[in-house]
């Protein structure tokens, strides 16, 4: 008797599992654009199983609730967005800590505004997220804070920056990105220059004038 997986004849094996995982794919994303639009409360599995044309009994099969779903589309985001910031800084290593910082600013705010605008709407998405989901969202925030942190400790040690309380500067630093997002966008700005202005004014918060 021939096997099947999701009611179609089986594949071998590598084929299967490459199929597996761009469906797992397909649902994570989805997960995240209804995150995004609707929040926590907002997201059902229904909606992300009818967005992937699946049934809702085959999402199960991938994901055994909605928070084992939603837990690993935040941290599909959270590496996303990781991998994305520490190759921009690896390209930028033998540079002064301001043209680090400089990198690590242009290349959030284009994670922002074009490659996952999802970002910024579903960390500071206002409707309350459960203490677990909660507590995840923390702990992903301080990695990020974590890899511009070590830059701008660096430009302080330096002596290139002489910002009071990095700590502050880098709470103000996201809140001008993440307002940034809001209304630049690539169609408004298709020359970059006002996007090379924010990251420059954002500069200010850090560096010496």
């Amino acid at each position: 008797m021939t096997s099947t997986v999701d009611g179609e004849p089986a594949a071998p094996a590598g084929r299967a599992a490459r199929r597996r995982d761009r469906r797992k794919a397909e649902m994570i994303s989805a997960a995240l654009e209804i995150l995004s639009s609707s929040g926590y409360q907002g997201m059902r599995f229904e909606d992300v199983a009818e967005r992937t044309d699946i049934a809702k009994a085959t999402l199960y099969h991938y994901f055994p609730s909605k928070d084992a779903l939603v837990a690993e589309a935040l941290e599909k985001l959270t590496s996303d967005v990781l991998t994305s910031l520490g190759e921009a800084l690896d390209g930028a290593t033998d540079r002064s800590a301001t043209d680090q910082l400089r990198t690590l600013i242009a290349e959030q705010l284009h994670i922002l505004t074009v490659r996952y605008p999802e970002v910024g709407k579903v960390f500071s998405f206002p409707a309350p997220w459960p203490p677990a989901h909660g507590e995840l969202i923390k702990a992903m925030r301080r990695r990020h804070d974590q890899l511009f942190r070590r830059v701008v400790d660096l430009g302080v040690d330096a002596g290139e920056f002489d910002c009071p309380d990095p700590s502050v500067a880098l709470h103000c630093l996201h809140g001008i990105l993440n307002h940034a997002s809001i209304w630049l966008r690539p169609d408004t700005d298709p020359d970059g220059r006002t996007r090379d202005a924010v990251v420059e004014e954002a500069l200010r918060l850090f560096v010496r004038a």
